[in-house]
């Protein structure tokens, strides 16, 4: 049986939502891309785990078309947290199990942290959480090399680079950070339809200048912000990460079982990058497939 994905809408707090959407009601599975990508990156996790009795939602992130932009301009981390209970809430559910891969594993852990009993199990690829990861952006240069790409985002040149030669800098990314997949050109083609979208790149780069940049965060939410980094997670987490990751170190994961009160689990994915989910989408559905059941 192969599951229908359906596009939906969804207003959760001040922002409307485009979704994709498999599966009936039942478990909620709340999926959350990350950069550069979109909602499709869970296209074999919406069919899979649909066909497992979920009902899986894969939002596009605040500012991805078709979203709606932050109607502040506010992108950081403390935001996309409040987005996931503001999801959970929409679609009328007291819990969801979450799976979030790269922004969207710092999503995860932000609700994760602010509101543990609204998530049932937590599902973070590609981008670990703790101190290990803060040292890492203060004394490690390797991962200080892997990273240029955020500090370039400060930049007045990022958006024209970025956008030049239709995107060809997500392109290489995408390669450089997967460097032993073949990335399938519709794959590509999919997340630049998405930055092709007026307002789409401003939005994805406001992400990391919301993080870099504190003048640019709602003072409003520091004091949650300030919470987000360092915090125990208590919810069941499963982290996941391709060992070839050109962007975060899979060594990152080390030191991280301090801050799951609630147990941790890792998996490292031998000949798998950064996008481990569409890499090695049935050995890596299998693993949350366990993880999701508690066995």
């Amino acid at each position: 049986m192969t599951a229908q994905i359906r596009e939906t809408t969804l207003r959760a707090g001040e922002i409307s939502f485009g979704a994709l959407e498999a599966g009936e009601r039942g478990r909620l599975l709340l999926c959350l891309h990350g950069f550069p990508d979109n909602a499709w990156t869970f296209r074999y996790q919406l069919e899979t785990f649909s066909n497992l009795g979920y009902h899986v939602v894969a939002p596009f992130q605040r500012g991805y078309f078709p979203t709606s932009p932050a109607p502040n301009g506010v992108y950081q981390s403390a935001a996309l947290a409040q987005d996931v209970i503001a999801l959970i809430d929409a679609l009328a559910y007291e819990r969801a199990a979450v799976i979030g891969h790269d922004w969207g594993a710092l999503a995860g852990y932000g609700a994760a942290i602010l509101a543990p009993e609204r998530l049932s199990r937590l599902v973070a690829i590609a981008v670990p959480h703790g101190p290990a990861v803060l040292e890492a952006f203060l004394s490690d240069y390797d991962q200080l090399r892997r990273s240029w790409y955020m500090f370039f985002f400060l930049t007045p040149f990022a958006d024209a680079a970025v956008k030049h030669d239709d995107f060809r800098f997500l392109e290489r990314l995408w390669r450089d950070w997967s460097p032993t997949w073949n990335v399938p050109a519709e794959a590509i083609e999919c997340v630049k339809q998405t930055f092709r979208h007026p307002g789409v790149l401003e939005a994805a780069l406001s992400y990391y200048r919301c993080t870099l940049d504190p003048g640019r965060q709602d003072p409003q939410l520091s004091a949650i912000q300030a919470t987000l980094t360092m915090s125990p997670v208590a919810v069941p987490t499963l982290a996941i990460h391709g060992k070839e990751d050109g962007c975060i170190g899979s060594y990152l994961l080390e030191g991280m079982e301090a801050l799951f009160p609630r147990g941790l689990e890792k998996f490292v994915v031998e000949g798998a990058g950064h996008f481990v989910h569409q890499e090695k989408p049935d050995l890596v559905n299998e693993r949350i497939a366990r993880f999701l059941s508690g066995t």
